[in-house]
C-alpha cells in the first residue's frame, strides 16, 4: 500500500487512476505527474519502486495543492464570501444552490428532504 500525501492509494490500479484518489488531483494532473516522473501509463502501483514513489510524492508536494491544504483553502474562500455578505456568500449561508439553479422544484441535495407545510392541500 503506497501512501502519498496522507492517502493510501490502491496498489492494484494503474498509477494514472490511483493518483486520482488524492483530493485535488484529477485526470489532467495525474497525467502531468506521470510525465514528469516518466512513468509509463500502463504501470501499476505495486510495480513502482521506492524511488519512483518518492519522486511522485516530491512532485506533488512541490507543484500541487492537495488534501488538507486544499480543503482548508476552499473552506476559507467560502467563509470569506459569507463574511463579505455577497450574494454567493448568502446562498452558502442559507444552504441554497450558489450557481443560479432553480429552487422551486429541485435543489434537494442542498436543501435537504422536503418539509411538509401544515394546512396546504395537494391539488
Amino acid at each position: 500500500m503506497a501512501r502519498i500525501a496522507g492517502v493510501n492509494i490502491p496498489t492494484q490500479k494503474r498509477v494514472l487512476i490511483a493518483l486520482q484518489y488524492i483530493h485535488g488531483i484529477g485526470p489532467k494532473f495525474a497525467k502531468e505527474i506521470c510525465e514528469k516522473v516518466s512513468i509509463p501509463a500502463g504501470r501499476r502501483v505495486h510495480e513502482l519502486t521506492d524511488a519512483e514513489v518518492l519522486q511522485i510524492r516530491e512532485t506533488i508536494d512541490r507543484d500541487h495543492l492537495v488534501e488538507g491544504d486544499l480543503r482548508r483553502e476552499v473552506a476559507m474562500n467560502i467563509k470569506r464570501l459569507m463574511d463579505l455578505g455577497c450574494y454567493r456568500g448568502l446562498r452558502h449561508r442559507r444552504g441554497l444552490p450558489v450557481h443560479g439553479q432553480r429552487t422551486h422544484t429541485n435543489a434537494r441535495t442542498r436543501k435537504g428532504p422536503a418539509k411538509p407545510i401544515a394546512g396546504k392541500k395537494k391539488s
